[in-house]
């Protein structure tokens, strides 16, 4: 079949890249044609995580060919779109634009609805609260990352809700053992805008790092977070993210228990988990169910317990090295693309094929 992909972003978006461009192979190979027209460009997101802010000609200018993509529709078997067609732009009007189309599968891998219905302008609660339900609404089917969403769809009057975690490709995922010496690492992996969860653990990581008991490794933070805290900073590159985690020794992933970061999947994790690296967390959203049901790690809902679950990892290699294993299970059986791909492809061959018979 020909499908249209409608991400959000480019390959240097994170969502876009692990929710739909990492699939594009396996389809390919299925026999299937993907014509990617992402809405964002890599040099918005460069820009974006650069200067903190969005440029008004280059958002302009991705709507202008986002309308243009969006009237070729009737070309493909199938649309698959990365949260909605246009943000900010109220449901009637993308409703109109993808009005008669071919068949139409939305994913979501956070709580973007959160934006709208919990903004804090009533002008922009009053035109866009119900923005997403209605785009849920309209689709054939709704994918999610996790049950948080998936309930929201459900709420939503979606037709159909599939859940399909965010996964990692194990062929670039090897899980070597550590192969530094001296003090564990404590690492953390993100970008600039989400770096900001880290204050959360800001006197833990101090106080291991000051005392010379463990490093700090942040991976794609940026230079302005955390000042004068002594870490190793690099810079993100997807070429070589997964031999970066693999230097590290202890995943971690704060984040605050509230509606948006409920809706995250827990890619950190994920990631982490896939290199046999244990994990401290949240317990906020999938990331219980992450950490539970692995046995990866431990969940940390205050400072006192950041604080625990670090030193038990941080003295006890032994720990490390058994977290860590069943982390990269755990991966194995549920959260690569290996699972996943073939759940994906056999979705839009059924929605295709139903379409079709119409």
């Amino acid at each position: 079949m020909r499908i249209l992909l409608l991400a959000r972003y480019g390959r240097l978006g994170a969502s876009s890249r692990v929710r739909f461009e990492q699939f594009l192979p396996r389809l390919k190979a299925a026999g299937h044609e993907v014509v990617s027209a992402p809405l964002f460009d890599d040099d918005y997101l460069t820009a974006l995580y650069g200067e903190g802010r969005r440029k008004t000609t280059a958002v302009l200018a991705a709507y202008a060919n986002r309308l243009g993509v969006i009237r070729t529709r009737g070309h493909y078997d199938l649309v698959w779109m990365e949260k909605e067609a246009l943000p900010w732009m109220p449901a009637s009007f993308e409703a109109w634009l993808l009005r008669g189309g071919p068949p139409m599968v939305v994913d979501y891998d956070d709580a973007v609805f959160h934006r709208y219905d919990r903004h804090p302008s009533p002008l922009i609660r009053g035109l866009l609260a119900n923005k997403i339900d209605r785009v849920m609404e309209a689709a054939a089917v709704v994918v999610v990352g996790n049950d948080y969403l998936a309930e929201r769809a459900r709420e939503a009057g979606a037709k159909r809700v599939v859940v399909l975690p965010t996964v990692v490709d194990l062929a670039r995922y090897r899980a070597p053992p550590p192969a530094h010496d001296g003090p564990p690492v404590i690492g953390w992996i993100g970008t600039p805008l989400t770096a900001g969860y880290l204050e959360e653990v800001r006197p833990a990581l101090a106080s291991f790092a000051e005392s010379g008991s463990a490093r700090v490794m942040l991976i794609g933070a940026g230079e302005q977070v955390l000042p004068g805290l002594p870490a190793e900073r690099l810079e993100w590159r997807e070429e070589s993210e997964a031999t970066d985690i693999a230097r590290i020794d202890i995943g971690i992933m704060p984040i605050p228990d509230e509606p948006f970061e409920r809706g995250k999947c827990g890619y950190k994790l994920i990631q982490y988990m896939a290199q046999a690296r244990p994990v401290v967390a949240s317990p906020v959203g999938v990331n219980i169910k992450l950490v539970k049901e692995s046995g990866a790690g431990f969940l940390a809902g205050n400072a006192q317990e950041w604080w625990d679950g670090l030193l038990k990892l941080v003295t006890d290699a032994e720990l490390r090295r058994k977290m860590g294993a069943a982390g990269r299970r755990e991966v194995e059986r549920n959260y690569s693309v290996d699972v996943i791909a073939p759940e994906l492809r056999n979705l839009f061959t059924e929605i295709a094929g139903q379409s079709a018979r119409r």
